[in-house]
C-alpha cells in the first residue's frame, strides 16, 4: 500500500484521528456520488421523495449518530468498529435505511412511511439503550447545549423576519437551520468548557484563529443560510434533488449535534 493512502486514509480510521483536507474533500465527493445514486434508485422505484418522507428520515440520522458512539465508546472491537467510522458508517446507515424503506413500502403500501419511521425509532431506541449501560458523566452539557442552540435559532429567525428571509419559514429549513446551531452549540460546550478537540479541518483553524468555538455560530449561519437560498431557488422544479440536498444538509447538522451531545453526556 502506498505510504500517501496509508497516511490520509487508512491511518485516520484505525486511529479514529479525525479529517486532513485530502479526506475531507474526498467524502465530500463521496457524499455526493451516493446522493446521486439514491435520487436515481428514487426515480427507479417512483418513490416520492417529498418533505415528508425526509421528517420520517429523522429517525435514521439519530440512529446513525447513536451507533457512532457506540464505536466512540469502545463497544465495538475491531475489524468490525471500523464499520462505525467515516466513511463506511456513510454506506452502513444509508443501506439500512434505504431497505428499511423499500421493506415497508412492500409491506405496508401507502401507509409505508408511518412502520418506516417506527423502524428508525425502534432502532435509535436499541443504540441509546446499548449506550445506557455506561452511565453519565454530566447532564449539564445536554441542558446547555439545547438550550444555547434553542436560543440562538430563535434569534437567528427573529433576524430573519426583520430581514424578510422569508425561506427560513419553511418548516424543513427551520429544522436544518436548528440542527446546525446545535451542532455550533455542541462544539462551543465540547471545546469551550470540556476541554475537547474538533476534528474537521476548517472549524479546527477558525477555532485556533478565534480563540473559542463561539466562531462556530456565525460560520454557521455564514454558510448555512445563503445554501439554503440558492437550494430553494435553483432546485425548486426540481423537489427529489431539493429535499435530497436539504436531507444532507440536516444529517451534516443533526449527526454531529447528536453525537458531539451524547459523548459530553457519557463522558466519552
Amino acid at each position: 500500500m502506498h505510504p500517501w493512502i496509508y497516511e490520509y486514509y487508512i491511518d485516520p480510521i484505525i486511529s479514529d484521528s479525525g479529517y486532513n483536507p485530502v479526506n475531507t474533500v474526498t467524502w465530500a465527493l463521496i457524499l455526493g456520488g451516493m446522493l446521486l445514486l439514491i435520487i436515481g434508485l428514487f426515480r427507479r422505484l417512483e418513490v416520492r421523495l417529498d418533505e415528508r418522507l425526509v421528517f420520517c428520515t429523522v429517525p435514521y440520522i439519530l440512529a446513525g449518530a447513536s451507533l457512532r458512539v457506540v464505536e466512540d465508546a469502545d463497544l465495538v472491537a475491531a475489524p468490525a468498529k471500523y464499520l462505525l467510522i467515516t466513511p463506511f458508517i456513510y454506506f452502513l446507515v444509508a443501506a439500512v435505511t434505504l431497505a428499511s424503506l423499500i421493506l415497508c413500502r412492500g409491506a405496508l403500501k401507502e401507509r409505508y412511511l408511518s412502520g418506516y419511521a417506527l423502524v428508525g425509532l425502534l432502532w435509535t431506541g436499541a443504540n441509546l439503550l446499548v449506550l445506557s449501560t455506561q452511565g453519565t458523566e454530566s447532564l449539564s452539557a445536554p441542558v446547555a447545549i439545547f438550550s444555547l442552540g434553542s436560543a440562538a435559532t430563535l434569534a437567528a429567525v427573529a433576524a430573519a423576519s426583520r430581514l424578510k428571509l422569508r425561506f427560513l419559514s419553511d418548516r424543513l429549513n427551520l429544522l436544518i437551520l436548528y440542527a446546525h446551531l446545535l451542532d455550533a452549540s455542541s462544539t462551543f460546550v465540547g471545546v469551550d468548557w470540556f476541554g475537547y478537540t474538533e476534528k474537521h479541518v476548517l472549524p479546527t483553524f477558525l477555532i485556533e484563529l478565534a480563540g473559542t468555538a463561539l466562531v462556530m455560530y456565525p460560520l454557521k449561519l455564514l454558510i448555512l443560510v445563503p445554501i439554503l437560498a440558492l437550494i430553494d431557488d435553483a432546485l425548486r422544479d426540481d423537489p427529489t434533488l431539493k429535499n435530497l440536498t436539504k436531507l444532507a444538509l440536516l444529517t451534516l447538522g443533526l449527526a454531529p449535534a447528536l453525537r458531539n451531545t451524547l459523548r459530553l453526556t457519557l463522558g466519552i
